[in-house]
Protein backbone atom coordinates (compact mmCIF):
# COMPACT_ATOMS: atom_id res chain seq x y z
CA UNK A 1 0.00 0.00 0.00
CA UNK A 2 1.33 3.80 -0.76
CA UNK A 3 2.29 6.05 1.97
CA UNK A 4 -0.47 7.17 3.83
CA UNK A 5 -2.71 4.84 3.20
CA UNK A 6 -5.10 3.42 6.16
CA UNK A 7 -2.83 0.35 5.86
CA UNK A 8 0.50 2.15 6.00
CA UNK A 9 -0.52 4.46 8.90
CA UNK A 10 -3.46 2.43 10.64
CA UNK A 11 -5.67 5.30 10.74
CA UNK A 12 -9.31 4.88 9.70
CA UNK A 13 -10.13 6.83 6.10
CA UNK A 14 -13.70 6.57 4.55
CA UNK A 15 -14.03 3.92 1.57
CA UNK A 16 -16.29 3.10 -0.88
CA UNK A 17 -15.92 -0.47 0.64
CA UNK A 18 -17.52 1.18 4.30
CA UNK A 19 -20.64 -0.96 5.69
CA UNK A 20 -23.03 0.20 8.00
CA UNK A 21 -22.35 0.95 11.87
CA UNK A 22 -22.10 -1.55 13.80
CA UNK A 23 -21.20 0.11 17.24
CA UNK A 24 -24.47 0.32 17.98
CA UNK A 25 -24.61 0.62 21.85
CA UNK A 26 -25.17 3.35 24.26
CA UNK A 27 -21.53 4.49 26.39
CA UNK A 28 -21.94 5.69 29.62
CA UNK A 29 -18.60 6.19 30.04
CA UNK A 30 -15.82 8.04 27.00
CA UNK A 31 -13.04 9.42 28.94
CA UNK A 32 -10.08 7.22 29.04
CA UNK A 33 -8.43 9.13 31.52
CA UNK A 34 -6.42 7.11 34.78
CA UNK A 35 -8.55 8.89 37.34
CA UNK A 36 -11.41 7.18 35.56
CA UNK A 37 -9.70 4.14 35.12
CA UNK A 38 -9.50 4.18 39.04
CA UNK A 39 -13.08 4.88 39.29
CA UNK A 40 -14.21 1.88 37.34
CA UNK A 41 -11.46 0.00 38.97
CA UNK A 42 -13.50 0.90 42.61
CA UNK A 43 -16.78 0.21 41.42
CA UNK A 44 -15.79 -3.12 39.90
CA UNK A 45 -13.54 -3.83 43.21
CA UNK A 46 -14.77 -7.63 43.80
CA UNK A 47 -13.57 -9.24 40.93
CA UNK A 48 -9.99 -7.47 41.17
CA UNK A 49 -9.94 -8.77 45.55
CA UNK A 50 -10.85 -12.28 43.86
CA UNK A 51 -8.04 -12.02 41.59
CA UNK A 52 -5.66 -10.90 44.28
CA UNK A 53 -7.30 -13.67 46.60
CA UNK A 54 -6.42 -16.09 44.32
CA UNK A 55 -2.65 -15.09 42.85
CA UNK A 56 -1.88 -13.92 46.60
CA UNK A 57 -2.97 -17.80 47.66
CA UNK A 58 -0.75 -18.93 45.22
CA UNK A 59 2.54 -16.93 45.87
CA UNK A 60 2.16 -18.27 49.09
CA UNK A 61 2.06 -21.97 47.85
CA UNK A 62 4.90 -21.06 45.74
CA UNK A 63 6.66 -19.92 48.89
CA UNK A 64 6.41 -23.44 50.53
CA UNK A 65 7.01 -24.82 47.82
CA UNK A 66 10.23 -23.26 47.04
CA UNK A 67 11.17 -24.34 50.74
CA UNK A 68 9.68 -28.21 50.10
CA UNK A 69 11.33 -28.73 46.74
CA UNK A 70 14.92 -27.22 47.20
CA UNK A 71 14.92 -28.07 51.04
CA UNK A 72 13.44 -31.50 50.34
CA UNK A 73 16.18 -31.99 47.47
CA UNK A 74 19.05 -30.86 49.69
CA UNK A 75 18.01 -33.23 52.66
CA UNK A 76 17.27 -36.13 50.55
CA UNK A 77 20.50 -35.55 48.78
CA UNK A 78 23.02 -35.36 51.63
CA UNK A 79 21.28 -37.63 54.33
CA UNK A 80 19.89 -40.27 51.98
CA UNK A 81 21.43 -40.35 48.69
CA UNK A 82 21.82 -38.01 45.60
CA UNK A 83 19.81 -39.46 43.21
CA UNK A 84 16.25 -39.38 45.85
CA UNK A 85 17.69 -35.44 45.79
CA UNK A 86 17.21 -35.27 42.05
CA UNK A 87 14.45 -37.30 41.59
CA UNK A 88 12.55 -35.15 44.39
CA UNK A 89 13.25 -31.80 42.57
CA UNK A 90 11.90 -33.30 39.09
CA UNK A 91 8.80 -34.71 40.62
CA UNK A 92 8.12 -31.10 42.60
CA UNK A 93 9.11 -28.82 39.28
CA UNK A 94 6.52 -31.38 37.13
CA UNK A 95 4.31 -31.30 39.73
CA UNK A 96 4.18 -27.15 39.51
CA UNK A 97 3.66 -27.29 36.35
CA UNK A 98 0.71 -28.98 35.92
CA UNK A 99 -0.71 -26.96 38.95
CA UNK A 100 -0.04 -23.63 36.78
CA UNK A 101 -0.91 -25.15 33.88
CA UNK A 102 -4.26 -27.18 34.13
CA UNK A 103 -5.86 -25.19 36.89
CA UNK A 104 -4.36 -21.76 38.18
CA UNK A 105 -4.43 -20.04 34.63
CA UNK A 106 -7.92 -21.58 34.17
CA UNK A 107 -9.41 -20.06 37.01
CA UNK A 108 -7.69 -16.82 36.57
CA UNK A 109 -9.19 -16.35 33.00
CA UNK A 110 -11.98 -17.18 34.55
CA UNK A 111 -12.02 -14.31 36.92
CA UNK A 112 -10.31 -11.55 34.09
CA UNK A 113 -13.52 -12.53 31.58
CA UNK A 114 -15.92 -11.59 34.52
CA UNK A 115 -14.14 -8.65 35.60
CA UNK A 116 -13.83 -7.24 31.86
CA UNK A 117 -17.92 -8.47 31.27
CA UNK A 118 -18.89 -6.00 34.61
CA UNK A 119 -16.40 -3.08 33.17
CA UNK A 120 -18.08 -3.31 29.84
CA UNK A 121 -21.20 -3.24 31.23
CA UNK A 122 -20.32 -0.05 33.53
CA UNK A 123 -18.39 1.67 30.13
CA UNK A 124 -21.51 1.38 28.49
CA UNK A 125 -24.49 1.38 30.56
CA UNK A 126 -23.10 3.16 33.78
CA UNK A 127 -24.35 -0.04 35.80
CA UNK A 128 -24.11 -3.88 36.33
CA UNK A 129 -27.24 -5.66 35.86
CA UNK A 130 -30.76 -4.97 37.42
CA UNK A 131 -29.71 -4.52 40.81
CA UNK A 132 -30.87 -8.06 41.88
CA UNK A 133 -27.83 -9.69 41.54
CA UNK A 134 -24.15 -9.52 42.42
CA UNK A 135 -21.01 -8.50 40.33
CA UNK A 136 -19.82 -12.74 40.25
CA UNK A 137 -22.81 -13.97 39.31
CA UNK A 138 -23.45 -10.94 36.47
CA UNK A 139 -20.28 -11.81 35.29
CA UNK A 140 -20.85 -15.28 35.15
CA UNK A 141 -24.25 -15.11 33.63
CA UNK A 142 -23.17 -13.07 31.03
CA UNK A 143 -20.09 -14.92 29.98
CA UNK A 144 -21.85 -18.60 30.00
CA UNK A 145 -24.68 -16.91 28.19
CA UNK A 146 -22.08 -15.64 25.48
CA UNK A 147 -19.51 -18.54 25.09
CA UNK A 148 -21.25 -21.63 26.84
CA UNK A 149 -18.13 -23.63 27.39
CA UNK A 150 -14.91 -22.26 28.67
CA UNK A 151 -13.19 -24.23 25.98
CA UNK A 152 -15.05 -22.01 23.25
CA UNK A 153 -14.28 -18.99 24.77
CA UNK A 154 -9.99 -19.67 25.68
CA UNK A 155 -10.22 -20.37 21.57
CA UNK A 156 -12.41 -17.22 20.40
CA UNK A 157 -9.37 -15.01 22.82
CA UNK A 158 -6.45 -17.40 21.32
CA UNK A 159 -7.69 -16.29 17.55
CA UNK A 160 -8.14 -12.86 18.12
CA UNK A 161 -4.95 -12.81 19.91
CA UNK A 162 -3.09 -14.19 16.61
CA UNK A 163 -4.83 -12.14 14.38
CA UNK A 164 -3.67 -9.05 16.42
CA UNK A 165 -0.07 -10.52 16.45
CA UNK A 166 0.13 -11.09 12.74
CA UNK A 167 -1.21 -7.33 11.94
CA UNK A 168 1.57 -5.99 14.09
CA UNK A 169 3.47 -7.48 12.01
CA UNK A 170 2.68 -6.05 8.93
CA UNK A 171 3.46 -2.40 10.67
CA UNK A 172 6.33 -0.54 10.07
CA UNK A 173 5.18 2.95 11.86
CA UNK A 174 5.33 1.25 15.36
CA UNK A 175 8.81 2.62 16.42
CA UNK A 176 7.19 6.10 15.61
CA UNK A 177 4.82 5.23 18.90
CA UNK A 178 7.25 3.93 20.79
CA UNK A 179 8.28 7.27 23.72
CA UNK A 180 11.95 6.51 24.47
CA UNK A 181 14.52 8.07 21.76
CA UNK A 182 16.71 5.84 19.63
CA UNK A 183 14.92 2.34 20.64
CA UNK A 184 13.30 2.24 17.00
CA UNK A 185 16.76 0.30 16.19
CA UNK A 186 16.36 -2.21 18.57
CA UNK A 187 13.59 -4.14 17.08
CA UNK A 188 13.50 -7.35 19.67
CA UNK A 189 12.44 -4.40 22.45
CA UNK A 190 9.77 -3.07 20.16
CA UNK A 191 8.51 -6.73 19.73
CA UNK A 192 8.67 -7.06 23.02
CA UNK A 193 6.48 -4.28 23.87
CA UNK A 194 4.04 -5.19 20.84
CA UNK A 195 3.84 -8.35 22.64
CA UNK A 196 2.59 -7.10 25.78
CA UNK A 197 0.34 -4.70 24.11
CA UNK A 198 -1.19 -7.49 22.48
CA UNK A 199 -2.43 -9.19 26.03
CA UNK A 200 -4.58 -6.44 26.30
CA UNK A 201 -5.93 -5.84 23.38
CA UNK A 202 -7.58 -8.94 22.98
CA UNK A 203 -9.54 -8.09 26.00
CA UNK A 204 -10.70 -5.00 24.40
CA UNK A 205 -11.86 -7.31 21.75
CA UNK A 206 -13.67 -9.46 24.46
CA UNK A 207 -15.19 -6.54 25.46
CA UNK A 208 -16.73 -5.22 22.06
CA UNK A 209 -17.58 -8.72 21.49
CA UNK A 210 -19.72 -8.29 25.19
CA UNK A 211 -21.07 -5.07 24.30
CA UNK A 212 -22.60 -6.45 20.64
CA UNK A 213 -24.53 -8.78 22.69
CA UNK A 214 -24.83 -10.56 19.15
CA UNK A 215 -25.72 -14.22 19.04
CA UNK A 216 -22.85 -14.85 16.67
CA UNK A 217 -19.76 -13.71 19.31
CA UNK A 218 -17.05 -15.01 16.57
CA UNK A 219 -18.82 -12.29 14.45
CA UNK A 220 -18.62 -9.92 16.79
CA UNK A 221 -14.98 -10.64 17.22
CA UNK A 222 -14.20 -10.78 13.79
CA UNK A 223 -15.69 -6.77 13.30
CA UNK A 224 -14.05 -5.74 16.58
CA UNK A 225 -10.59 -6.57 15.01
CA UNK A 226 -11.87 -4.84 11.70
CA UNK A 227 -12.85 -1.76 13.57
CA UNK A 228 -8.88 -1.60 16.13
CA UNK A 229 -7.27 -2.05 12.56
CA UNK A 230 -9.16 0.83 11.11
CA UNK A 231 -8.10 3.08 14.55
CA UNK A 232 -4.53 1.02 15.38
CA UNK A 233 -2.60 3.93 15.34
CA UNK A 234 -4.58 5.80 18.31
CA UNK A 235 -5.52 2.62 20.08
CA UNK A 236 -2.10 1.05 19.87
CA UNK A 237 -0.79 4.59 21.08
CA UNK A 238 -2.32 4.10 24.55
CA UNK A 239 -1.80 0.15 24.49
CA UNK A 240 2.62 1.06 24.08
CA UNK A 241 2.14 3.93 26.69
CA UNK A 242 0.38 1.50 29.07
CA UNK A 243 2.84 -1.37 29.06
CA UNK A 244 5.37 0.99 29.60
CA UNK A 245 3.90 2.83 32.39
CA UNK A 246 2.60 -0.73 34.28
CA UNK A 247 5.95 -2.11 33.81
CA UNK A 248 7.47 1.12 35.59
CA UNK A 249 5.07 0.92 38.15
CA UNK A 250 5.36 -3.26 38.41
CA UNK A 251 9.19 -2.21 38.72
CA UNK A 252 8.60 0.15 41.65
CA UNK A 253 6.49 -2.00 43.48
CA UNK A 254 8.88 -4.71 43.79
CA UNK A 255 11.76 -2.62 44.81
CA UNK A 256 9.61 -1.43 47.87
CA UNK A 257 8.64 -5.52 48.57
CA UNK A 258 12.47 -6.12 49.06
CA UNK A 259 12.03 -4.99 52.36
CA UNK A 260 8.76 -7.48 53.32
CA UNK A 261 10.80 -9.80 51.38
CA UNK A 262 13.42 -10.14 53.40
CA UNK A 263 11.98 -10.08 56.55
CA UNK A 264 10.16 -13.35 54.99
CA UNK A 265 13.73 -14.70 54.58
CA UNK A 266 14.72 -14.49 57.75
CA UNK A 267 12.24 -16.42 59.51
CA UNK A 268 12.47 -19.48 56.98
CA UNK A 269 14.50 -22.51 57.60
CA UNK A 270 18.05 -22.72 57.63
CA UNK A 271 18.21 -24.61 54.25
CA UNK A 272 16.01 -21.89 52.42
CA UNK A 273 18.00 -18.78 54.51
CA UNK A 274 21.00 -19.57 52.75
CA UNK A 275 19.68 -19.03 49.51
CA UNK A 276 20.40 -15.22 50.90
CA UNK A 277 19.42 -12.36 48.69
CA UNK A 278 18.00 -14.93 46.19
CA UNK A 279 15.59 -16.07 48.26
CA UNK A 280 14.84 -12.54 49.22
CA UNK A 281 14.21 -10.91 45.55
CA UNK A 282 12.31 -14.49 44.81
CA UNK A 283 10.09 -13.78 47.33
CA UNK A 284 9.47 -10.18 46.03
CA UNK A 285 8.44 -11.10 42.68
CA UNK A 286 6.14 -13.37 44.19
CA UNK A 287 4.56 -10.65 46.36
CA UNK A 288 4.60 -8.09 43.55
CA UNK A 289 2.95 -10.64 41.46
CA UNK A 290 -0.61 -10.37 42.83
CA UNK A 291 -0.95 -6.51 43.48
CA UNK A 292 0.06 -5.88 40.32
CA UNK A 293 -1.93 -8.63 38.45
CA UNK A 294 -4.89 -7.59 40.35
CA UNK A 295 -4.69 -3.93 40.96
CA UNK A 296 -2.09 -2.35 38.40
CA UNK A 297 -2.82 -4.13 35.19
CA UNK A 298 -6.43 -3.82 35.36
CA UNK A 299 -6.09 0.00 35.10
CA UNK A 300 -4.18 -0.21 31.69
CA UNK A 301 -6.66 -2.55 30.63
CA UNK A 302 -9.78 -0.10 31.61
CA UNK A 303 -8.15 2.82 30.42
CA UNK A 304 -7.21 0.67 26.59
CA UNK A 305 -11.14 -0.38 26.58
CA UNK A 306 -12.43 2.99 27.12
CA UNK A 307 -10.56 4.27 24.44
CA UNK A 308 -11.31 1.75 21.88
CA UNK A 309 -15.05 1.83 22.63
CA UNK A 310 -14.96 6.20 22.38
CA UNK A 311 -13.10 5.14 19.35
CA UNK A 312 -15.15 4.01 17.51
CA UNK A 313 -18.63 5.40 17.77
CA UNK A 314 -20.36 5.92 15.26
CA UNK A 315 -17.77 4.88 12.63
CA UNK A 316 -19.06 2.61 10.16
CA UNK A 317 -16.80 -0.83 9.31
CA UNK A 318 -14.39 -0.48 6.05
CA UNK A 319 -14.85 -3.69 3.96
CA UNK A 320 -11.38 -3.16 3.00
CA UNK A 321 -9.89 -3.85 6.05
CA UNK A 322 -11.63 -7.65 6.35
CA UNK A 323 -10.10 -8.56 3.14
CA UNK A 324 -6.86 -7.02 4.14
CA UNK A 325 -6.92 -9.14 7.13
CA UNK A 326 -8.40 -12.15 5.36
CA UNK A 327 -5.45 -11.93 3.11
CA UNK A 328 -2.72 -11.94 6.12
CA UNK A 329 -4.14 -14.25 8.62
CA UNK A 330 -5.56 -17.72 8.60
CA UNK A 331 -7.26 -16.98 11.88
CA UNK A 332 -9.22 -14.55 11.02
CA UNK A 333 -10.49 -16.50 8.47
CA UNK A 334 -10.98 -19.09 11.11
CA UNK A 335 -13.36 -16.79 13.06
CA UNK A 336 -16.09 -16.73 10.33
CA UNK A 337 -15.44 -20.72 9.72
CA UNK A 338 -16.04 -21.54 13.66
CA UNK A 339 -19.01 -20.10 14.15
CA UNK A 340 -21.71 -22.35 13.11
CA UNK A 341 -18.91 -25.09 15.33
CA UNK A 342 -18.98 -22.76 18.36
CA UNK A 343 -22.88 -22.28 17.99
CA UNK A 344 -23.78 -25.92 17.82
CA UNK A 345 -22.54 -26.16 21.03
CA UNK A 346 -25.53 -24.88 22.78
CA UNK A 347 -26.41 -28.10 24.63
CA UNK A 348 -23.30 -27.84 26.93
CA UNK A 349 -24.97 -24.82 29.00
CA UNK A 350 -26.53 -26.92 31.04
CA UNK A 351 -22.90 -27.61 32.71
CA UNK A 352 -22.45 -24.54 33.66
CA UNK A 353 -25.62 -23.43 35.07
Amino acid sequence: MPPGSAWADGTATPAAGSSAVRHAYPLAVRDASFATAIGLMLRSLPYAMARFGVLLAASVAAIVWIVVTFGGAAWLGTHVATVFGWIWLVLCLLGASFVWGAILRYVLHLIECGHVAVLTELITKGAVGNGSESMFAYGRRVVIERFVQANVLFGLNALVRGVVEAFHRTLDWIADLVPIPGLDSLSHLVNMVLKAATRYLDKVIFSYNLARSDEDPWRSSREGLVYYTQNARPVLKMAIWSVILERAMSVALWFVLLVPAGLITLALPQSARELGGLMTVLIAVLLAGPLRAAFIKPLFLIMMTVRFHATIEGQPINAEWDARLAAISGKFRDLGRDTATAMGQSRWAKLWS
